[in-house]
């Protein structure tokens, strides 16, 4: 895909995010629409993947940490072909497959069950060891959130990578200063959030605008060099990424629009991908 296309696609995820947590009337907006661009790099650019194939042996493995932003999963799978994109209007209801956190279960293109903050980047880690110890190719992705860098547990998954050199994990860091009590430096600040990644050794790469698509490629593109250790991107976002009313507003960490804020958000979104 070239520049414009992957905006498109994000632009096109962010539509679905908003349209699949209207439609459950719950869900978690704000970190789904910041993570859009990341979303769009991974299962558009950089995971070796086939839709028609979600359990090849050799596809590259995706872990969503930070699970409540699972409407931005979902809206990735269902654009890359994982699932009809009219599924998504199913969101968190009753007997739908597309739950409030990812089930491995039961939706196609899912490599791990997530919810639990902390717990991702650990089950992420045990897979990149796997794959070094049956000396499989594959790679492992992994998106946390910045609050979820609170969670005690994801440093000692980060100092077990470190140590093992699994230079097979990409670590990747929402970093969009907002968590569901406030602004993270207010909560438990987390930072220097590069200085510990670099302490638990691994190669870190500070992405200024976490929401540029060409700076995203970017820091995947110097990932993939890196041999030796594992790696860490942190994406400075905006959360709520593409609807004025939510972007850097925490209340929209977790609420639905109502309709006359749904009909605000996809004519903004329209606009936006008219203009692309």
């Amino acid at each position: 895909m070239n520049v414009t296309e992957l905006k498109k696609t994000a632009n096109e995820i962010r539509k679905s995010v908003v349209t699949a947590v209207h439609s459950a009337k719950s869900g978690h907006p704000g970190g789904s629409l910041s993570s859009a661009e990341v979303l769009t790099w991974l299962y558009f650019e950089e995971m070796n993947i086939d839709p028609k194939d979600p359990k090849k042996a050799d596809r590259d493995r995706f872990v969503l940490s930070k699970g409540h932003s699972a409407p931005g999963y979902y809206s990735a799978l269902a654009e890359r072909g994982f699932f009809p994109k009219e599924d998504l209007l199913t969101l968190r209801h009753v007997g739908s497959y597309l739950q409030g956190h990812p089930d491995m279960k039961h939706i196609p293109g899912v490599d791990m069950t997530s919810g639990s903050l902390g717990q991702g980047i650990s089950a992420a880690v045990g897979m990149a060891l796997s794959a070094k110890l049956s000396k499989e190719s594959y790679r492992v992705f992994t998106l946390l959130g910045d609050g979820e860098l609170e969670e005690g547990q994801v440093w000692e998954a980060s100092m077990f990578a470190g140590f093992h050199k699994l230079d097979n994990l990409t670590v990747i860091v929402d970093n969009n200063n907002l968590q569901i009590d406030g602004p993270i430096s207010e909560v438990c600040s987390p930072y220097p959030i590069d200085k510990k990644f670099e302490a638990f050794n691994f190669h870190v790469i500070n992405v200024a605008d976490g929401n540029d698509i060409e700076q995203v490629g970017a820091a995947f593109k110097e990932a993939r060099e890196v041999k030796g250790m594992p790696k860490a991107i942190i994406l400075h976002t905006v959360k709520g990424k593409g609807v004025s009313f939510m972007e850097n507003q925490v209340g929209w960490h977790g609420k639905a629009p109502n309709d006359e804020q749904y009909a605000q958000a996809m004519a903004e979104l329209n606009a936006i991908g008219e203009k692309l």
